[in-house]
C-alpha cells in the first residue's frame, strides 16, 4: 500500500504539470495513468510539434477564446497563470519556438521537447516534495472515508493507494487510438456532480453521400474562406482556411466552426472572401474572353472553379456570353454557400472534447469540487479554447491553479 499528498489520475498536460508544481512545492505526487506514454496528446499536436500556446489570449475575456456553460469560470486560473508564465517557462529550459499564425506557438524541433521539460518539472521538487510515475497503471476504484488522514482509497492495478487529495486530469473522449476514455466522468458522477454532456469538438464535418458526390472528388482542395454559424447574437465567424475531404469538409475554419455548431444547423461559406464578386466578374466581362471557369481561378482553386461552374449550364460559357444575371447569381452562391452538415467525424478525430464537469461543481480558485479534495482539470473540465495551443493552456493554467491550491491545503503556512 502506498500512501500520498496528491493522487492525479491522467499524464497528460494538464496533469504532468499540475504535478510538477505540486512536488516543487514540497508535496508528495503519485502520478498513474492507464497508458505507457506520457502526454501523448503533446506528442501527436501541432503536426509533431506541440502548438503549446497562444499569445491572443485575453484571461480577462475568456469568453473570446473558450465556451462551455459559463467561459467565465476560466478567468481566475488564466489570470494566475499567462501564456507568458508558460513561455518563460520555456525559454527557462532553452526549447526553441516560433509564432505561426494568429498568435500561435510551436516548438521548432518538436513536441517531445515540451515533454521532457515537463518530466524535468516533475523531478525538480523541492522541500521534499516528489513525483511518482506508475505507467501503465490503471484505477480500478476510488473511495471516500473522512475517517482517516488519507480520506481516498484508490484500487489500482498496481496495488492499493491511500491519498489525502484526488486531481482528476484525465482528458476527454476525444482520440481514443491513444487511450481516451470517460473515466474522468463516470468518477465525477459517482460523487454526485453533474456532468455537462460531452461532444466531440475542433473536429471535421459530414454530409450526406448524395449531396457531397459533387464535392467529393474535390479532396484534398483547400482555400481562405468566411465561415458562420448561427444567427444573431449567437451567430459566430472565422476567418480562416477551408479543407475539402471526401467526405465533407476540414481544415482551420471547419475545426473552429464545429465547436459552435449545432445539430441540425446550417453554416454558411463565404469562399471568395474580401472578394466583391460580381462586381469583379462584371468587371472582368468588359476585357476578357475567358471561360467563366478559368476567370474564376483568379479568386478560387481551378478545380472548385470548374466542379462549381459543372452545376449550371449558364455558368459553363465564356465571360462574354455569361449574362450579366447569371454572373451575380454564381457570385451570391459562391459567397453565401449556406449547407446543413450531417455530422461530424467523431471523437477519433476530434481535437478535443466539449462538455465535461460542469463548472458550477467547481472552485474557479482551486479547481476542487463540492466532493472535498477532490480535484478537476483540464479537458475534462466544462470549458473547451479555440484551435490553436488555447486548450494546452486551460491545461497549464488550471493545474497550476490546482497545484497553489494543493500546497496551501496540505502545507499552510
Amino acid at each position: 500500500m502506498t500512501q500520498t499528498d496528491v493522487l492525479i489520475i491522467g499524464a497528460g498536460a494538464a496533469g504532468l504539470f499540475c504535478a510538477g508544481v505540486a512536488a516543487q512545492q514540497g508535496l508528495q505526487v503519485l502520478l498513474i495513468d492507464h497508458s505507457p506514454k506520457v502526454a501523448e496528446k503533446i506528442r501527436i499536436s501541432g503536426g509533431g510539434r506541440s502548438n503549446f500556446t497562444n499569445n491572443d489570449i485575453d484571461p480577462r475575456s475568456p469568453h473570446k477564446h473558450f465556451l462551455g456553460e459559463n467561459p467565465q469560470f476560466a478567468r481566475s486560473a488564466l489570470s494566475r497563470y499567462t501564456a507568458a508564465d508558460f513561455v518563460a517557462l520555456v525559454h527557462k529550459h532553452g526549447i526553441a519556438f516560433h509564432e505561426k499564425h494568429k498568435g500561435q506557438l510551436f516548438c521548432d524541433r518538436s513536441a517531445q521537447d515540451l515533454i521532457d521539460m515537463l518530466l524535468r518539472e516533475c523531478d525538480a521538487g523541492a522541500m521534499g516534495g516528489a513525483v511518482t510515475r506508475r505507467q501503465p497503471c490503471s484505477l480500478q476504484s476510488l473511495q471516500f472515508s473522512d475517517a482517516s488522514p488519507y480520506p481516498y482509497t484508490a484500487h489500482t492495478s498496481q496495488g492499493e493507494v491511500q491519498a489525502k487529495t484526488v486531481v482528476v486530469a484525465t482528458g476527454g473522449l476525444s482520440i481514443p487510438k491513444i487511450g481516451a476514455t470517460d473515466l474522468g466522468y463516470r468518477l465525477a458522477k459517482q460523487f454526485g456532480l453533474n456532468v455537462v454532456t460531452p461532444r466531440p469538438a475542433l473536429v471535421p464535418l459530414t454530409f450526406n453521400p448524395a449531396d457531397w458526390e459533387p464535392f467529393a472528388a474535390l479532396a484534398g482542395v483547400s482555400l481562405p474562406v468566411d465561415i458562420s454559424t448561427g444567427v444573431g447574437k449567437q451567430r459566430t465567424v472565422f476567418e480562416e482556411d477551408l479543407l475539402f475531404t471526401h467526405r465533407g469538409l476540414s481544415g482551420p475554419a471547419v475545426l473552429q466552426i464545429s465547436s459552435y455548431w449545432q445539430a441540425g444547423s446550417p453554416i454558411q461559406l463565404n469562399l471568395a472572401p474580401q472578394t466583391d464578386l460580381a462586381a469583379v466578374l462584371l468587371e472582368a466581362k468588359q476585357s476578357s474572353k475567358k471561360q467563366l471557369a478559368n476567370a474564376l481561378t483568379a479568386w478560387l482553386p481551378a478545380r472548385l472553379a470548374d466542379t462549381w461552374t459543372a452545376q449550371n449550364s449558364t455558368w459553363q460559357r465564356s465571360l462574354p456570353d455569361t449574362p450579366d444575371k447569371s454572373l451575380q447569381q454564381l457570385a451570391h452562391a459562391l459567397s453565401q454557400w449556406t449547407l446543413t452538415p450531417a455530422g461530424t467525424e467523431g471523437y477519433a478525430k476530434a481535437e478535443v472534447t466539449a462538455g465535461g464537469v460542469d463548472t458550477k461543481e467547481l472552485s474557479q480558485q482551486s479547481m476542487e469540487s463540492r466532493q472535498p479534495g477532490l480535484y478537476f482539470i483540464g479537458e475534462v473540465v466544462d470549458i473547451t479554447g479555440w484551435l490553436g495551443g488555447y486548450n494546452f493552456q486551460w491545461a497549464w493554467s488550471s493545474g497550476f491553479a490546482c497545484a497553489q491550491a494543493l500546497a496551501h491545503r496540505l502545507k499552510p503556512i
